[in-house]
């Protein structure tokens, strides 16, 4: 049995660990990818919202309790003129700021939102000031 394991830690380890590196390279390309993308400004509307919640569960330490945290990862897709959709990963604050249906200019670079300017459609009637 002690062999059977001899035999299996270093492939799960170098597996694992293969995993961890190929993340980062993916990471880092998607970062330079969208460094060398052109910034764009483009009339969009806000089609939907959704939200990623990943739970961990983090082991006890000899003296300690384990516990669990969760991060959360925000996502607005936009539909542009040309009925093409976009979805992009956003801060907390901006996917609380955004509503579905909203109009207006979304600027962004590769897979990279930069933000998103509210304005009135073209042809909307903009309700009069009392």
């Amino acid at each position: 049995m002690f062999e059977l394991m001899e035999f299996l830690f270093p492939i799960a380890f170098f597996l694992i660990l293969g995993l961890i590196v190929v993340q980062m390279v993916r990471g880092i390309a998607q970062w330079n990818k969208n460094n060398h993308s052109p910034r764009l400004t483009v009339e969009a509307t806000v089609a939907a919202k959704r939200t990623d919640v990943a739970v961990h569960h983090h082991a006890a330490g000899a003296n300690a309790a384990g516990g669990v945290t969760h991060t959360t990862t925000y996502y607005v897709t936009f539909q542009v003129e040309s009925g093409d959709r976009m979805e992009l990963p956003v801060q907390g604050y901006d996917y609380g700021m955004l509503v579905e249906g909203d109009y207006g200019r979304l600027t962004f670079q590769g897979t990279r939102y930069l933000g998103f300017e509210r304005r009135a459609r073209p042809g909307a009637d903009t309700p009069a000031d009392d």
